[in-house]
């Protein structure tokens, strides 16, 4: 695995830091099995989406609208 630093001049306590952690988070994506994910959160989850209401809108519902213009 190769680090290029493009911009700046980091210390050598940065740089071990920043290794560090792209190390951890690579060991980690490689001790999760295949196919599995991990946790999802609630703004990347489908059914968030489909949980919303669909508008049902009403006879006078043009009168809140905005069409700017």
């Amino acid at each position: 695995m190769n680090i290029k630093v493009v911009r700046g001049n980091p210390t050598p306590e940065e740089l071990a830091a920043a290794l560090a952690v792209v190390r951890a988070r690579a060991a980690a994506a490689a001790a999760t099995p295949p196919g599995a994910e991990g946790p999802r959160d609630a703004w990347s989850d489908p059914a968030r989406i489909a949980a919303a209401r669909v508008p049902n809108p009403g006879p006078a519902s043009w009168t809140r609208t905005y069409w700017p213009g």
